[in-house]
C-alpha cells in the first residue's frame, strides 16, 4: 500500500527537510512547515530512523473542504480508517483551525472522534463504546482556510528526542534543530568544525552523527512500530541496514568548548551516551582564548543572547571576543545564531549573508561569515 506522508518541520527549516528526503530518494513537494512524499511501510519506518531535521512523520488519511459540521462528520466518516485502526485503536484527536468557519477546535475534534468511532463500529459491527485498550494512533484534524487535512502521528516523542541527551543546560537546543545548523553550512567531514560556546555538546554531537552517516533515530523508538500492520521483522530490516551505512571508522575533528566547566562534563556524558566520545573532542575555555592553526574550518556557535538567557551585557561580551578572536581565521567560515539583531555591530563584521530561523518560537538569525576558498 502507497500512503500520502507528511514530515512536519520548524518554520524556516522545511526546506532541509525536502532536501533530505529528496537524498532518500523520494519526489517531494516542500510546503510551510512540512514536506510531502509518498512510500509505502518501509519508507515510514526509513523516514523516521533517518531524518534529522523534520519533527514527526504523519500519515494523510485525507483532504477535503468543510464549512459545517455535517459536512465535516460525513466526509471524515467516509474515509477508509479500517485500514490503519483495529478495532480496540486508541485514537486520540487533537485539533487547530485557522481562518476557517469551523473555529471552535473542541466542536471540531469531537465530531471528528465520533465519526471515526462510527466508522469503526460500522466496519467491525459494534455497539456502545470502543475499548480503546490497543496501540495509539494519534489523529491531528488541521483546518486552514475551510481545507481540512486529517493525520495519523507515527512517530510519538518528536524526533529531535534522539535519546542520548542525559542532561542539558539552561537553553538547550533541540537535536534537529542543531543538526539543521550543521547542514546549512558548507562543513564536510574532512575539514575541522568547533563550537566555541557547546553548552551540552548538541551541535558537536550531531555534527558527529552527520560525519558518521549514523541515522539519528537510530537509538530510539517510534510509535508506529505498536501496530498490528507494521511488521517487526521490517523494523529489524531498517536498522540493520542503518547499521550497513554508518562509518564509524572515519577520523572527524570535532570539537566544542564552553567557559562552564560543569556544562563541559554534560557535554561529554552525551557523547558517551550517543556512542561518540571518541569522535567530539570537549574541552573547558572561553570564546576570547579559542586560537587554532588548523585551515578551512567550519565554527558553528548558539552564543547565550538576551531573550534566552539573562544579562544583554554578557552577551554582547561574547560577540567582542568572537569577533577578535576569529578575525585572525580567515579560511574558516563561521555561522552564528541569535535573536540579537545586532549582533554584527558588537562583533564587528557585517555577514556575508543571514538567514531567518525560529528557535522554538523565538526568531533568530543565522549570520554566516563565509572563509577563502580551499
Amino acid at each position: 500500500m502507497t500512503y500520502q506522508l507528511l514530515a512536519t518541520a520548524a518554520s524556516g527549516i522545511e526546506a532541509l527537510v525536502g532536501n533530505e528526503l529528496k537524498d532518500m530518494g523520494y519526489d517531494v513537494e516542500v510546503e510551510n512547515g512540512r514536506a510531502r512524499f509518498e512510500g509505502d511501510k518501509e519508507d515510514i519506518a526509513k523516514a523516521n530512523l533517518w531524518l534529522r531535521t523534520a519533527d514527526r512523520v504523519k500519515i494523510i488519511v485525507g483532504e477535503f473542504e468543510a464549512k459545517t459540521f455535517d459536512d465535516l462528520y460525513e466526509q471524515t466518516k467516509a474515509l477508509p480508517w479500517d485500514d490503519y485502526l483495529a478495532m480496540d485503536s486508541a485514537f486520540p484527536v487533537s485539533g487547530k483551525s485557522i481562518k476557517s468557519t469551523l473555529y471552535s477546535v473542541p466542536d471540531v475534534q469531537r465530531i471528528v472522534n465520533k465519526a471515526i468511532a462510527d466508522k469503526i463500529k460500522d466496519v467491525y459491527h459494534r455497539r456502545g463504546m470502543l475499548p480503546e485498550t490497543g496501540a495509539k494512533f494519534p489523529i491531528e484534524v488541521a483546518i486552514r482556510k475551510d481545507k481540512v487535512l486529517l493525520t495519523i502521528d507515527t512517530t510519538g516523542p518528536s524526533l529531535f528526542k534522539r535519546g542520548y541527551r542525559i542532561d542539558k543546560g539552561g537553553a538547550p537546543l533541540k537535536e534537529n534543530m542543531a543538526a539543521a545548523l550543521v547542514m546549512l553550512t558548507t562543513w564536510r567531514k574532512d575539514r575541522p568544525f568547533v563550537d566555541p560556546t557547546c553548552g551540552s555538546g548538541t551541535i558537536p554531537i550531531e555534527a558527529a552523527l552527520i560525519g558518521h552517516n549514523i541515522a539519528p533515530g537510530f537509538n530510539r523508538s517510534f510509535l508506529c512500530e505498536d501496530w498490528h500492520w507494521m511488521p517487526e521483522e521490517l523494523w529489524e530490516k531498517v536498522r540493520m541496514d542503518a547499521e550497513e551505512q554508518a562509518e564509524y571508522d572515519i577520523e572527524l575533528d570535532i570539537l566544542g568548548t564552553d567557559i562552564d566547566g560543569r556544562m563541559i562534563e554534560i557535554a561529554k556524558a552525551n557523547a558517551l551516551e550517543a556512542g561518540l566520545s571518541h569522535s567530539v573532542e570537549f574541552k573547558q575555555l572561553q570564546v576570547a582564548d579559542f586560537k587554532t592553526d588548523k585551515e578551512f574550518g567550519i565554527i558553528v556557535s548558539n552564543p547565550p543572547y538576551g531573550e534566552r538567557l539573562g544579562d544583554p551585557e554578557q552577551a554582547y561580551q561574547i560577540y567582542r571576543d568572537m569577533g577578535q578572536a576569529f578575525r585572525p581565521l580567515t579560511t574558516w567560515s563561521k555561522y552564528i545564531i541569535t535573536s540579537d539583531l545586532d549582533f554584527e555591530e558588537h562583533y564587528g563584521q557585517k555577514a556575508t549573508k543571514k538567514r531567518k530561523l525560529y528557535n522554538g518560537y523565538l526568531r533568530t538569525d543565522y549570520f554566516q561569515y563565509w572563509g577563502k576558498r580551499k
